[in-house]
């Protein structure tokens, strides 16, 4: 699947929006794993190691937005962060998606990242996968 491509589920990512994934933590992996990256330049993945701080993550986003990828993919990068910090990470995905991928959030908290999302992508345990719009189905964003 790329933010291209449409996968055999006929899912397709927007491209400048945040998409936060959903569901059981194993389906979520096992989503990512079954990403083919295609080459470098067309798919990143941002992740990062919990002694990293807040501006070594922003740094990661900026860095990746630089490679202007089709996708980009944020991989639990808030892990071991305070509440102030992930706020500040998660918004800086919306910075990130202005200027052209499709951003993919594996989050340890999705419902964090809801707070960022266009669009969220629900991956079951049976391997199936549902897009929802938030507009339609969540709190009004403020």
């Amino acid at each position: 699947m790329s933010a291209d491509a449409q996968s055999s589920s006929g899912f397709r990512l927007a491209t400048g929006c945040v998409t936060v994934l959903l569901g059981p933590d194993a389906a979520r992996r096992g989503l990512l794993s079954r990403i083919d990256p295609g080459n470098a330049r067309s798919v990143v993945t941002v992740t990062s190691a919990r002694q990293r701080g807040r501006d070594e993550r922003l740094a990661a986003l900026a860095h990746a937005a630089g490679h202007r990828p089709s996708l980009v993919l944020v991989d639990r990068l808030t892990d071991g962060l305070d509440a102030a910090d992930r706020r500040a990470v998660l918004a800086e995905l919306r910075t990130l998606a202005a200027t052209g991928p499709a951003v993919l959030v594996n989050d340890a908290d999705p419902v964090a990242a809801l707070a960022v999302a266009d669009t969220a992508l629900r991956a079951g345990s049976d391997g199936s996968l549902r897009a929802e719009n938030l507009g339609e189905i969540g709190p009004t964003r403020v």
